[in-house]
C-alpha cells in the first residue's frame, strides 16, 4: 500500500507488500525491500538500501546527508538489513566516500530521537536506547545494548554481548561481554544476567570474569594482562574473542589508567 498523499520518487525500487504512509518521503535512487513499513512524515534519502521487513517510524530520516566538512556532495550509501525497528525522530547518515558507507544490519531496535553518524556499522541484534548519540566511524558489534543518552565519541568501537549504561561518554574501545557505567566510563562486571539468558554456561561466564579480573583490577599493564590470560585460562571461543578485540585495538580499552595502557 502506498498512499497518493506519499513522495515516491519514480526512480525508486520499491518491493512487494510494502506500506509506505501519508506524508512520507520516498527520495530518488532508493531501493526498499518487501515488507518493510515507512510511517507518516518519515523520510529514506537517496542512497538509502534497506532490506526486508523493517519499520521506520513517524520523523525518522534514514540516510541522510552527513556531517562532516570531508563529504563534498559525493554518491555515497546507507545500509539497512533486514527485520529491524527504527523509531521516531532517529537519524541515520550516508558515508562520506563512495566505498564502505552506513550499515545497519539486521534484527536491530534503534530507539527514538537516537543519532548514528556516517560510516558507523551495527551488527545484528543490538538495541540503541532513547536519544543515544552514535558519531562518525563508530564499530557496535552484535547483541550490545547501549542504554539511553550514551554517548560514543568518534572512531570508538564497542564489543559484543556489552551493556553500556545510560549516560556514559564512550571515547575509545570497550571489549566484549561487559558493563561499562558511569562518568568517567568505568568498568562494572561481567554482563553475566543477559547472557546467561540467552545461553552462555556459567563455565563460560567465569573465563570471562577471570580474563577481565586480570585486565581491570589486577593493576599490571594490558600487555602482561593477556599474557596472564594466555596462561591462565583455557582456550575457548570467549578467550579468543576478549583476546582478539584488545589486541586489534592496539591494547586501548577504555575505564582503564593511561599508566596501564600499553
Amino acid at each position: 500500500m502506498i498512499s497518493p498523499l506519499a513522495h515516491v520518487d519514480p526512480s525508486a525500487k520499491i518491493g512487494d507488500n510494502v506500506k509506505i504512509h501519508p506524508f512520507a518521503f520516498i527520495d530518488k535512487d532508493v531501493e526498499i525491500g518487501d515488507g518493510c513499513e515507512i510511517m507518516p512524515y518519515a523520510s529514506v534519502m537517496n542512497g538509502t538500501r534497506m532490506g526486508k521487513n523493517n519499520r521506520v517510524y513517524q520523523g525518522a530520516i534514514v540516510g541522510a546527508d552527513p556531517q562532516d566538512f570531508r563529504w563534498k556532495g559525493e554518491k555515497t550509501f546507507c545500509f539497512i538489513g533486514d527485520n529491524n525497528t527504527i523509531r521516531e525522530h532517529v537519524i541515520i547518515n550516508r558515508g562520506i566516500a563512495a566505498e564502505g558507507g552506513t550499515r545497519i544490519e539486521n534484527d536491530n531496535f534503534i530507539m527514538a530521537d537516537s543519532h548514528i553518524g556516517h560510516d558507523t556499522i551495527i551488527k545484528g541484534r543490538c538495541v540503541i536506547g532513547n536519544g543515544v548519540t552514535i558519531a562518525g566511524d563508530c564499530f557496535v558489534d552484535e547483541c550490545t545494548i547501549l542504554s539511553s543518552n550514551c554517548i560514543l565519541h568518534e572512531d570508538s568501537k564497542v564489543g559484543k554481548w556489552t551493556l553500556v549504561k545510560g549516560g556514559c561518554r564512550i571515547s575509545g574501545n570497550v571489549p566484549p561481554y561487559i558493563i561499562i557505567a558511569h562518568n568517567p566510563a568505568a568498568y562494572y562486571g561481567v554482563n553475566a544476567f543477559i547472557m546467561r539468558k540467552h545461553g552462555f554456561t556459567d563455565a563460560q561466564i567465569d573465563d570471562i570474569a577471570k580474563a577481565y579480573r586480570n585486565i581491570y583490577q589486577s593493576g599490571i599493564s594490558v600487555y602482561n594482562a593477556l599474557q596472564r590470560i594466555e596462561a591462565d585460562v583455557d582456550p575457548s571461543e570467549v578467550r579468543s574473542e576478549i583476546i582478539g578485540f584488545v589486541r586489534s585495538n592496539n591494547l586501548k580499552v577504555v575505564a582503564l589508567p593511561v599508566d596501564l595502557l600499553d
